[in-house]
């Protein structure tokens, strides 16, 4: 008698397959909002940040759009978008390179030179001098990062402008000014250090931040963070400064400070519609870390009772999450970190094991499908991907990819000289300050 060898059925990696699914009635899976289903030109008129984990933040008024489509794009199938990516990058060879962030759809990610987090981009983007173009799939802040990162003579390409970041717009350039004048009445000049050779706060900005608040940053002697390297970033501002002003996303900031032994006593909340950021002039003074008053909407759909219910249904799963998510769920999860640790946790796994992960499903779902010998599910059941990082669809890539063969540079992302300087400066720290 022959014994059979039976394998894992390959999984679908692709999140948009299975939100069609449910739309079209042929999956029993939950989705935040059936328009997910449609494509992302069906929103860029609107205000707003389109369905998904972020449709109930408020936008900014001013914030990018994006112009209509062609509708070539638009209209053309699957399979005939890949084939015209596939055939436009290999006309342009090496004359651009396709960054793709983990949160990318995988019909984008599938065309991308490189994989990665916001840290493990903005090191790519460095290593392409001679690319004429870099077309980055991701959000705005990440191309203008590409943008301060690479040769003046290079274009860095958005192929959708409509793809912002609700953390990103929750800390404004007026709004941290004014939060660094109010400190100043408080604690004297910011720039002067006391006897101990400390300052009295040191600016952080997570990489989810426009290139303004990155050169507010680097004026006033901050760095740049990313969830690779927070602690590494807070040791060094630490290591200069009384205190720590760190925005926008208060959940990492917490959860790095708190793990490094701060007192959750001494990190006040600053938000910016409120005066002193509605602390007391006693808390401001006790503490180590100021945190905006802003989050992760993808994150934050995360709570303890998924963890509970994970452990309840699958014993001894694996619990991994963000350090974008909310405290308790960092506390109650085995292992906090990084997309690219949670990325590398799964690979190192030696034995089939059940993973439980608390971050974006378009990298859960990738996941799943590259590692078919584990059983990893997302801890939301309800499919609801980052809004913004939705927005950037195959149409997009190739339309900007076929500019570009063409000779046209589309929706190319410019940081202003007097902006690109300090915000380069803290970048340069940020890359200097390895994990």
């Amino acid at each position: 008698m022959t014994s059979l060898t039976l394998h894992p059925r390959p999984l679908d990696p692709s999140v948009d397959h299975g939100i069609q699914a449910i739309v079209a009635g042929a999956s029993t899976s939950e989705t935040c909002n059936t328009e997910l289903a449609a494509g992302p030109w069906d929103f860029d008129a609107r205000p707003g940040y389109g369905p998904g984990s972020s449709m109930g933040d408020v936008i900014p008024t001013g914030a990018p759009r994006q112009g209509e489509l062609p509708a070539e794009y638009r209209e053309a199938s699957e399979l005939e978008l890949h084939a015209r990516i596939t055939a436009a990058k290999t006309t342009l060879a090496d004359r651009v390179v396709v960054l793709g962030h983990f949160y990318q759809r995988e019909e984008v990610v599938t065309h991308a030179d490189y994989v990665g987090d916001s840290f493990q981009l903005a090191n790519a983007a460095l290593e392409h001098p001679d690319a004429e173009a870099i077309v980055f799939c991701g959000v705005h802040f990440m191309a203008e990062t590409a943008d301060l990162l690479s040769r003046p003579e290079q274009s860095v390409i958005l192929p959708n402008l409509a793809a912002g970041c609700s953390m990103a717009d929750m800390a404004s350039i007026d709004e941290v000014e004014d939060c660094w004048e109010q400190l100043t009445e408080l604690y004297g000049p910011l720039d002067e250090v006391d006897a101990d050779g400390l300052v009295p706060v040191v600016p952080v900005t997570y990489m989810n931040s426009s290139a303004a608040i990155k050169g507010f940053v680097g004026r006033h002697g901050g760095i740049v963070c990313t969830s690779s390297n927070a602690r590494t970033v807070l040791e060094w501002a630490f290591a200069r400064g009384r205190r720590v002003l760190f925005f926008p996303d208060q959940h990492l900031g917490r959860n790095t400070a708190k793990a490094m032994g701060v007192a959750l006593a001494q990190m006040p909340m600053w938000n910016p519609r409120k005066p002193l950021g509605g602390s007391s002039e006693a808390d401001l003074a006790d503490a180590r870390v100021i945190l905006w008053h802003g989050f992760c909407s993808v994150h934050r759909r995360f709570t303890v009772d998924q963890i509970d219910r994970a452990r309840a249904e699958h014993p001894g799963v694996r619990v991994i999450v963000h350090p974008e998510c909310p405290m308790a769920v960092v506390d109650a999860a085995d292992e906090a970190g990084s997309t690219d640790y949670i990325r590398k946790a799964i690979a190192a796994a030696t034995e089939p094991t059940t993973f439980a992960i608390g971050t974006e499903i378009n990298l859960v779902q990738r996941l799943a499908a590259e590692h078919p010998q584990h059983e990893i599910f997302c801890l939301d059941p309800v499919v609801c991907p980052c809004s913004t990082m939705y927005r950037i669809h195959p149409g997009y890539l190739a339309w900007v990819l076929e500019a570009l063969v063409a000779g046209e540079v589309v929706n190319r992302i410019t940081v202003p000289g007097d902006v690109a300087a300090p915000a380069r400066r803290a970048l340069e720290r940020m890359l200097a300050a390895r994990p």
